[in-house]
């Protein structure tokens, strides 16, 4: 276990973590796939909360496999993604949806530790929002799908050379905490009692994550 005092660098998941997002994107998933039965959509929208963790991507690939029991070209998975992030664009650049504590927290200690976003989240999305947001400054590197987030998280060790005893990722899914088991660094669980027990490490509140 990592201990607080010995963190030296921090990875957050965006989703859930910065931001209260959950019903955004549930509401994205039923009005790009508007047309198919609502019984259809409310599957996806199933496996959407149990993997929050996962990309859009992965998502809509799911719908059409395994609940549609269709195939769907890589080109159809493309323009149902930019449909999904016109409507999250619109929606999310509202600071409504900052989850204040984590904010406070990350304005109040980034230059006490670097910090990176690793999300599910379509990369370019994820950067205009954190823009609009008045969030971008506070990181070192912003990052999202359609690179899956182990992989992100490598990218980070790879381009900063940082110790993988001293940093750790702070996420609300078991795919956050599956990536950080792959890339062998300390996965700290927070706002789903889901992932409470995952590792041994859960953030009650960042006001006494210190």
């Amino acid at each position: 276990m990592v201990k607080i005092q010995e963190i030296k660098n921090i990875l957050f998941d965006f989703d859930g973590v910065i931001i209260d997002s959950m019903q955004v994107r549930d509401l994205g998933f039923r009005v790009i796939f508007d047309k198919f039965e609502e019984q259809q959509i409310e599957k996806l929208v199933a496996f959407h909360r149990e993997n929050g963790g996962l990309s859009r991507y992965v998502k809509i690939r799911y719908f059409y496999e395994k609940i549609l029991n269709k195939n769907i070209t890589e080109a159809e998975i493309s323009q149902y993604a930019m449909k999904f992030s016109r409507v999250m664009k619109e929606e999310l650049i509202n600071p409504k949806y900052l989850i204040q504590e984590t904010i406070e927290y990350i304005k109040n200690n980034y230059k006490k530790y670097p910090m990176h976003i690793v999300s599910g989240s379509d990369g370019k999305e994820l950067r205009f929002l954190c823009e609009k947001l008045g969030i971008s400054n506070y990181f070192m590197s912003i990052d999202g799908s359609p690179t899956p987030k182990n992989e992100l998280i490598r990218e980070v060790f790879k381009k900063y050379n940082y110790n993988k005893s001293e940093t750790i990722i702070i996420g609300d899914s078991k795919n956050d905490y599956e990536a950080a088991i792959e890339n062998q660094i300390e996965f700290y669980g927070y706002n789903n009692e889901q992932v409470r027990n995952l590792s041994g490490n859960y953030i009650e509140n960042f006001r006494d994550f210190v």
